[in-house]
């Protein structure tokens, strides 16, 4: 038997897939009708009247009496899809004073109390060595402190930052700018990731309804969501004209903090976040100057300048000590340390392997080689 919500439910589901409404129109409907059952078996002469555009209307007509909602509600059971509407309790605090927050959201995973502590980190698809060991190290530690950790789910920044969280043991909230559903998963290459993170590690979530695919025009409206989710967004690397300044203008817009990593003034995937800091957005240079922007209790162990974030760790063997000596902050190619050990390249690959998997050195991608642990 349903209940006056799971009745009332599947017909924002049928309306949504419509692919049609936003949340100005939803408002709308909830206005004229109170009920979206009842809108559901409404005229086209209604629909008018509640103040829809004609040819949205005609649109709307067909495309709503197509969709079955009993079918639509046994589709998101089968992929693990939740939705939670703006009046449930469940939808998130923070994201609910934003300007037109989503009327619902879907949503594999789950939100927790602590959630309302967030930080979205966003940046560069195809970000540098230097973009990517930052996102990694600061969203580590953020999550390792408590801070749930926001991102897109894109490549690049995105998918380091929502892995570091994990890594640390704490959560990330992914949002999508299309469907959740496992076919429809945007990029391909992060479904498993998407799989992680709804596995008791957060939440991956959209507005868009399962099966709708993600539209160019999509990802704007997700950003406002990313930076609705969070106490301030922090920008690692973007380009002039990035995406990931659209979600820090939605941070600013909701009242929210922004920050910024500063990067080489000659590369162009740091003109973006060095216009921020010279617009006023909060300089980065470790996880304390969010904590304390945000009135969180900074860490007691800060990162030791001197070893540029890197804890001393002791060496096993005469290999394990000539390469960390050799290791900073800085990623060195795996074929400089060759060089400068004099040691064979199966020696020091064995080395670097039995070094990652004890977390002395980290692997930060193109054969290159950081120092592993933080403070």
């Amino acid at each position: 038997m349903e209940n006056s919500r799971e009745k009332e439910l599947k017909f924002w589901v049928a309306f949504s897939s419509t692919g049609l409404l936003g949340p100005a129109r939803f408002a709308k409907l909830l206005k004229f009708f109170n009920s979206l059952e009842k809108a559901y078996h409404s005229s086209r002469k209604d629909f008018l009247l509640a103040g829809l555009e004609e040819n949205i209307v005609d649109q709307l007509m067909k495309r709503v009496k197509e969709i079955d909602p009993d079918k639509q509600m046994a589709l998101l059971e089968k992929e693990g899809i939740r939705v939670i509407l703006q009046t449930d309790p469940e939808y998130p605090a923070l994201l609910s004073e934003i300007y037109q927050p989503p009327p619902l959201l879907y949503l594999k995973g789950s939100f927790e109390n602590s959630d309302r502590i967030a930080l979205s980190i966003v940046g560069a698809r195809k970000a540098t060595d230097y973009g990517k060991q930052a996102a990694a190290d600061l969203a580590l530690v953020l999550a390792a402190a408590g801070v749930t950790i926001v991102s897109g789910l894109a490549l690049g920044i995105d998918t380091i930052a929502h892995t570091s969280a994990l890594r640390a043991g704490g959560r990330t909230i992914g949002v999508l700018a299309g469907g959740i559903d496992r076919g429809t998963i945007y990029p391909p290459e992060n479904k498993d990731l998407v799989e992680k993170i709804a596995d008791g590690r957060g939440a991956v979530i959209s507005e868009y309804a399962p099966y709708q695919l993600p539209l160019k025009q999509n990802f704007p409206a997700r950003n406002r969501i990313i930076a609705g989710l969070s106490l301030g967004t922090l920008v690692v690397e973007a380009k002039e004209n990035s995406g990931a300044l659209i979600t820090a203008n939605c941070a600013l817009e909701q009242g929210r903090e922004v920050f910024a990593v500063p990067g080489s003034i000659y590369n162009k995937n740091s003109v973006g976040a060095n216009n921020l800091i010279k617009m006023g957005a909060k300089l980065v240079m470790e996880t304390n100057d969010i904590l304390e922007e945000l009135g969180l209790a900074p860490l007691k162990n800060k990162i030791a300048p001197e070893t540029g974030g890197a804890v001393s760790v002791t060496p096993k063997t005469p290999e394990e000590a000539a390469i960390l000596k050799l290791l900073s902050a800085e990623p060195i190619h795996i074929n400089d340390l060759i060089k400068q050990t004099g040691f064979s390249p199966s020696v020091v690959n064995s080395t670097l392997i039995l070094m990652e998997l004890e977390g002395k050195v980290r692997n930060v991608g193109g054969s290159k080689y950081s120092v592993g642990k933080m403070l």
